[in-house]
C-alpha cells in the first residue's frame, strides 16, 4: 500500500466512525464510564464460599483476589473515562466476586491474546473477560460459568423485521457478520436449512471494522447485523437507531456459557461458583447486569466445567 492510499484508508474510516458517532465523546448516557463508579454493587461475605477455597491453594498476592481482564470495548470491559480505569460488567462481577470471598480485588488489563499463558504461568489467579466455555479450553483451564453467551439480531430502528428466532426467520436477508466466528458458523448452517426447506439463503456480508458495518445497516446495504449482544447493546443505547429483534445462543444448538476461567487443577473453580451462586441467590447478581443492561444474558445457576462449545 502507498503512503498516499494508507492515508486515504484513515480518512475515510475517520471519516466514517464520525458520521456514526463511535468516538469515545458518544458514550452512550445510560452506561456510567467513569473512573468513580458510583453506582458499583457490593456483595457480602459468603462464608460457604470461602470455606470452598483449598487449603493449599496461594494466591498470587496474599489477601487478594488477582483476576485478569481484557478492555474490549463497553459494556463489558472498557478504559474509564481518565483513560486508565477499567470499567464495565465484567470488573462489577470481579469485584463482587472478590467481595463474596473476603478478598480484594486487584484488576490486572491485560491484552486478550495474553490471558491463557498469563494465567498458567500463574501472574493472576482467575480471567473474568467474557471467556466462553469450549471443550478445548476444558483442556487446560477449569471453569465457572457467570453469563450466557449471547450473540444479538440487530436492525436499524425503523426495520420491518420484528422477530429473528429461527432459520426461517433469516431467509433472503442480508446479514453482518464477522468472518471466521461463531456466529458465522450458526448462520451458514441456518442458511443451508434454508435452502432445504425452500427457502432462500442467507446473503452474509463482511466488514473490516464496526464503523464499516454499521454505516452499511444504516444505509440500507445490509438488514440485520449480528455480533455478541453486549456490544449491541451498548451500541443502540449510544447511537439510538439501531433495535434488537432477537438473540442466539453463541453455540446454537450447542451449550455455550461465559465463564470464571482459572488454571487447570488449581481448585479454585468449585470455592467461585458457590460465589456466583451466593450472587445469584441473594439479587447482587442480576443488579450488576441490569446496571450494564445485560439481564438477559443472566444464568439461572452457575457450574463448574459445564459441557461446551464441541471442537470443530
Amino acid at each position: 500500500m502507498t503512503i498516499l492510499s494508507s492515508l486515504r484508508s484513515r480518512f475515510a474510516a475517520v471519516a466514517a466512525i464520525t458520521l456514526i458517532g463511535l468516538g469515545p465523546a458518544s458514550a452512550a448516557e445510560d452506561f456510567d464510564l467513569s473512573p468513580q463508579q458510583p453506582g458499583r454493587i457490593h456483595a457480602a461475605k459468603n462464608e460457604a464460599a470461602i470455606a470452598a477455597i483449598p487449603k493449599d491453594f496461594k494466591f498470587v498476592t496474599p489477601g487478594k483476589f488477582t483476576v485478569a481482564v481484557a478492555p474490549g470495548g463497553p459494556p463489558l470491559a472498557t478504559y474509564a473515562t481518565d483513560a486508565k480505569t477499567v470499567v464495565g460488567a465484567d470488573p462489577d462481577y470481579a469485584y463482587a466476586v472478590a467481595d463474596a470471598l473476603g478478598l480484594q480485588l486487584d484488576l490486572v488489563p491485560v491484552a486478550w491474546i495474553d490471558w491463557p499463558l498469563g494465567l498458567t504461568s500463574g501472574k493472576y489467579d482467575a480471567v473474568i473477560s467474557n471467556v466462553g466455555v469450549t471443550e478445548q479450553r476444558k483442556e487446560k483451564f477449569d471453569f465457572s460459568t457467570y453469563r450466557q453467551g449471547l450473540h444479538g439480531f440487530f436492525v436499524k430502528s425503523d426495520s420491518r423485521i420484528a422477530s429473528i428466532r429461527e432459520p426461517k426467520d433469516a431467509a433472503g436477508l442480508r446479514i453482518i457478520v464477522g468472518a471466521g466466528t461463531n456466529q458465522e458458523r450458526i448462520l451458514l448452517k441456518w442458511s443451508d436449512e434454508d435452502v432445504k426447506a425452500g427457502l432462500k439463503p442467507i446473503e452474509l456480508q463482511y466488514y473490516d471494522d464496526d464503523a464499516a458495518s454499521l454505516l452499511a445497516l444504516q444505509s440500507a446495504r445490509a438488514d440485520v447485523i449480528v455480533q455478541p449482544h453486549a456490544q449491541l447493546v451498548y451500541i443502540a443505547a449510544r447511537d439510538k437507531n439501531i433495535k434488537r429483534v432477537g438473540t442466539l445462543s453463541a453455540g446454537w444448538p450447542d451449550r455455550s456459557d461465559v465463564a470464571i476461567t482459572t488454571r487447570k487443577g488449581s481448585g479454585l473453580a468449585d470455592a467461585l461458583t458457590a460465589a456466583t451462586n451466593g450472587l445469584i441467590k441473594d439479587g447482587t447478581y442480576a443488579k450488576i447486569l441490569d446496571h450494564w443492561h445485560l439481564a438477559e444474558e443472566a444464568l439461572p445457576a452457575s457450574e463448574t466445567n459445564p459441557p461446551g462449545l464441541p471442537k470443530y
